[in-house]
């Protein structure tokens, strides 16, 4: 049986979607069988950033109920044969949502799939509970701002009392990603720090994804930033993909300046 990790953020606006699609992609590149869903009913913007938005006909909600089976509901990514996508309704709403036929869909992709990568919709309303009820593990997505650790932190209360996993005493694994740091806002303490964050939170951190304005450019064109070898978040992703396929990583601190050539010379003279 596949993984089910729920990527979660408790606002909007964070990245979480951006980051669904990197991590979908980056495991897929690393050979393992996955699957994203777009949990966002009546917003989905998933597919866009995959590219896909072009190939969808069928969605989640007509496989669940029943009208379409779920390999036609399935789009096969261009950048990858591993990763394979299915997609939220845009004429529904999150009313429709039934734990049964969600236990259902998840279990079926899990049979199919080595990860199964849920997007959860922003905030912490009926989308979001069904999106965590059956997730093995969680990814929260934060920025370093205090309402969205705040939010954050809700979202985490919110999941270990509405899992299924947690009900049946068991727990759901959480990992941190700590998205859009500014390593000169950091330095000069405009912005948190990851050490402040991790104290409020207590979560292991997988991942920190510097600031990268080719992020904007890379969803537009529906091609994610990790195919960009020279983008510093699409190598912050890659890393990412790695350690949740349980490749040891070593962590990168990108909240550290890099020291231009001029700043090494004058260090040496000094």
């Amino acid at each position: 049986m596949g993984i089910i990790i729920a990527v979660i953020s408790g606002k909007g606006g964070v990245g979480k979607t951006t980051t669904t699609a990197n991590i979908g992609l980056g495991i897929a590149l690393n050979g393992k069988k996955c699957v994203v869903v777009d949990f966002d009913i009546g917003q989905r913007n998933l597919d866009m950033i995959l590219g896909l938005e072009n190939r969808v006909v069928y969605d989640m909600v007509q496989v669940m109920d029943g009208e379409v089976k779920l390999k036609q509901a399935l789009i096969k990514s261009k950048m990858s044969d591993n990763l394979q996508f299915l997609a939220a309704s845009q004429t529904k709403d999150k009313s429709v949502l039934d734990s049964q036929k969600i236990l259902n869909l998840v279990t079926e992709l899990s049979k199919e799939f080595d990860f199964v990568i849920l997007d959860a919709p922003a905030g912490i309303e009926t989308g979001y509970e069904h999106t965590i009820e059956f997730a093995d593990r969680a990814i929260i997505v934060v920025n370093p701002e205090v309402s969205s650790i705040r939010d954050a932190d809700r979202a985490i209360g919110i999941l270990d009392s509405k899992s299924q996993k947690v009900k049946d005493g068991g727990e759901v694994m959480k990992y941190l990603i700590i998205n859009r740091i500014d390593a000169k806002m950091v330095q000069s303490g405009e912005m948190l720090a990851s050490e402040d964050i991790l104290a409020i939170l207590s979560i292991p951190l997988i991942g920190k994804i510097p600031e990268d304005k080719g992020i904007i450019d890379a969803s537009n064109q529906g091609k994610p930033i990790i195919l960009d070898n020279s983008s510093l978040a699409g190598k912050a992703y890659s890393r990412i993909s790695a350690r949740l396929c349980g490749q040891e990583v070593p962590l990168e601190n990108v909240e550290v300046l890099k020291s231009g050539l001029m700043s090494k010379i004058k260090g040496i003279f000094k």
